[in-house]
């Protein structure tokens, strides 16, 4: 299943079902359809950069660990971090805050 984020102030986009959701519990919403109100912004903003920063950190001690064992070529293919799954979402909710419009998703 696909979720499709929209606002006036962006382009729309759609993701798959397992990582929107990820996205969503990481800024306290949890429904296959909502709204995130300009209100609510900063604080999802703030919530998706934080876990960017930890997922970052961990994956780092990870690929370091994986790439000690000869393996650093396989380890730049396979992973694809929450930084770049997060990327979309975190670029319509600033774009959106900044010209005041909401963004809202649904399946």
């Amino acid at each position: 299943m696909l979720y499709k984020f929209q606002s006036q102030a962006t382009e729309s986009f759609v993701m798959m079902e397992s990582n929107a959701r990820a996205l969503l519990d990481i800024i306290g919403k949890s429904s296959s359809k909502g709204i995130i109100t300009v209100e609510q912004m900063p604080a999802a903003i703030s919530a998706l950069e934080s876990a960017i920063g930890s997922d970052s950190d961990s994956n780092r001690h990870n690929h370091d660990a994986y790439a000690a064992e000869d393996h650093a070529e396989d380890a730049e293919r396979q992973h694809v971090g929450l930084h770049q799954r997060a990327a979309p979402l975190l670029n319509m909710l600033k774009r959106s805050l900044a010209a005041g419009k909401d963004v809202v998703w649904g399946v």
